[in-house]
């Protein structure tokens, strides 16, 4: 009986080894992802400030005005005039939502019935 405990105790012990290795082998591909992801972060942050760099020097207003002067032929770009605005009044707003309460109350009083022989005006 004690030789079966050892031998269990054996078996227990190797499995946990075993497990314990599975586990390390884990966290190590975990950790190379990590550093994978993070690497591939820095680089889009980096991608990213460049466009933004080049977005800036495209947009400058001296650019674009030397560009639109000239393309003015071209583009048939007219100076802003007041006149090409309009006003507050003309915009269409959106009416106010009903009030669920007056639906409710509607939708009962429609389909009320009425006592029999009574109709009501």
């Amino acid at each position: 009986m004690r030789t079966f405990v050892t031998a269990l105790a054996a078996l227990a012990v190797i499995g946990l080894g075993y497990w314990a290795y599975h586990q390390t082998i884990l966290t190590q591909q975990a950790l190379r992802e990590v550093d994978r992801l993070q690497r591939a972060i820095g680089a889009e942050h980096e991608r990213l400030s460049v466009l933004r760099a080049e977005w800036a020097y495209l947009n400058r207003p001296d650019r674009l005005r030397d560009l639109a002067d000239f393309n003015f032929d071209r583009l048939g770009l007219m100076p802003l005039a007041p006149e090409q605005f309009g006003d507050v009044i003309e915009i269409p707003y959106p009416l106010p939502a009903p009030d669920p309460a007056d639906a409710v109350e509607e939708l009962l009083l429609e389909n009320a019935s009425t006592p029999e022989g009574r109709d009501d005006p």
